[in-house]
């Protein structure tokens, strides 16, 4: 990718943040593992081609430009934060998505959190993924990886964390985040 295409990826990043609350790519990659779907399943529940999907998650493409499409991704917010907390179970999320897959309407997508426990507490899995959705905007897990390397000498802990949450599966992030809670 020459310097005038991530020039222009930055930019239509930049704008799905300003428009969505964050990039779609981090988006739609956490709600592909938050429902345990892959991208050509999230495409058809969307209603979007999978080169449409592809070129929003990549940056190629900014803005959704089908309202339907913006009303069926915050619904399936909306399902991923109840799967996460275990108020939905995989099956009725699986029947859920069919729905949401038939739906139409709005044009914004709500950016209240709906990825909190019954409690109000945000999940463990959405504080993680969070964390992990953070380190990944401002770096690539290689440079991560790297960047961990260089500090394991002198800080070891701070090395693990950048491994583990930059780099690392959300299993193990979870993991790691549950042993150092005080």
């Amino acid at each position: 990718m020459d310097a005038a295409q991530q020039e222009t990826t930055a930019r239509a990043r930049e704008l799905q943040r300003s428009w969505y609350g964050e990039p779609l790519g981090a988006l739609f990659r956490r709600l592909i593992d938050d429902l345990g779907l892959n991208q050509a399943r999230l495409a058809a529940v969307l209603g979007l081609s999978a080169p449409m999907l592809s070129q929003l998650m990549s940056g190629q493409r900014a803005k959704i430009g089908n309202p339907a499409v913006v009303q069926r991704v915050q619904a399936l917010q909306q399902l991923a934060g109840q799967v996460a907390d275990g108020s939905v179970s995989a099956a009725e999320a699986a029947d859920r998505m069919e729905e949401i897959k038939k739906t139409s309407g709005g044009s914004m997508l709500s950016t209240t959190s709906q990825s909190t426990s019954s409690s109000g507490a945000p999940t463990v899995r959405r504080v993680v993924r969070e964390i992990q959705s953070l380190l990944r905007s401002v770096a690539a897990a290689g440079d991560i990886i790297e960047a961990a390397d260089s500090l394991a000498p002198t800080q070891p802990e701070l090395a693990e964390f950048l491994r583990v949450y930059g780099a690392g599966r959300t299993a193990e992030a979870v993991a790691h985040y549950e042993a150092h809670q005080g």
